[in-house]
């Protein structure tokens, strides 16, 4: 690989032995037909995402961690043959609900290397814990909503459509990213980030001294607690209803999931790069 800009081109080529390409057009969709075949190589469950593998499996017995080993080891040959290499020092475990002591690693160039046990990791800014509660990202979130509700304090009071515009902009989107994956149920975690925008509601010239649920009603806004009824209009959206003129059925094969219940398929799906989930 080379650099080129404006039809001058670096004198010296570098071999590009792991990552995606970056600053060419067909570098991206290159490395996805090159990496195509990687499911092929595994028995267990894999996703990829760009440059990122995950492989994962229910650990109910030891043939089960050697199940999982034998992946890992595939996807090192898979590495070997077609010079893209994982990266060892990067790759992590995180083991979600069970007690089993199981260990993994990967061998590169004739080296083994121990795979890291980790509790907590974070894959496509979203934050998991192996005990699979949101507790974590909703902290994060809160933090980073409080950070940016510092920056626009310092501008003082605002006015009812400014705020409106920078809170909508620049601090619900941070409490809400990807709140599929991670919904929060508990009260606690709720609480938490309505108080985010208590806070936030209070910077509103003329509304300092007014009641929450007035001032949400004032900006337009709606309360975190409400989050039931937009799982019910998400449902509805995915998932088709039948009707006639006297009643209204879900089709009896599809099963319905809401936001709480589909977190556990994402975590299985998501991890750092090239982690093993169990």
């Amino acid at each position: 690989m080379r650099v080129g800009v404006h039809g001058s081109f670096s004198e010296w080529w570098v071999a590009v032995l792991s990552g995606v390409p970056q600053g060419s057009v067909l570098g991206p969709l290159l490395f996805l037909i090159s990496v195509n075949d990687l499911p092929d190589w595994v028995v267990n469950g894999i996703s990829m995402f760009a440059d990122d593998t995950k492989v994962w499996r229910g650990i109910l017995v030891t043939e089960d961690q050697k199940s999982l080993q034998d992946d890992l080891n595939k996807l090192m040959s898979w590495s070997d043959k077609w010079l893209l290499k994982f990266n060892p020092e990067k790759c992590k475990a995180i083991h979600i609900g069970h007690g089993l002591q199981t260990e993994y690693e990967m061998t590169e160039d004739g080296k083994s290397h121990k795979l890291q046990s980790s509790q907590e990791e974070r894959d496509l800014g979203i934050y998991i814990a192996e005990n699979l509660k949101p507790g974590l990202q909703r902290a994060k979130a809160a933090s980073k909503a409080i950070s940016i509700l510092g920056l626009i304090r310092r501008f003082g009071k605002n006015d009812k459509e400014s705020f409106r515009l920078l809170y909508k902009t620049y601090v619900r989107p941070q409490m809400e990213y990807c709140v599929q994956a991670w919904s929060p149920y508990l009260v606690k975690d709720i609480e938490c980030l309505q108080k985010v925008q208590q806070r936030a509601t209070k910077m509103v010239r003329g509304l300092e001294h007014v009641s929450y649920n007035k001032r949400l009603k004032v900006l337009g806004l709606y309360s975190h607690a409400q989050t039931l009824a937009w799982d019910l209009i998400e449902e509805s959206n995915i998932f088709p209803v039948v009707s006639d003129s006297q009643h209204t059925q879900r089709p009896q094969h599809e099963t319905v999931l809401t936001r709480s219940q589909t977190a556990c398929t994402k975590v299985f799906l998501q991890s750092p790069s090239g982690s093993t989930l169990e």
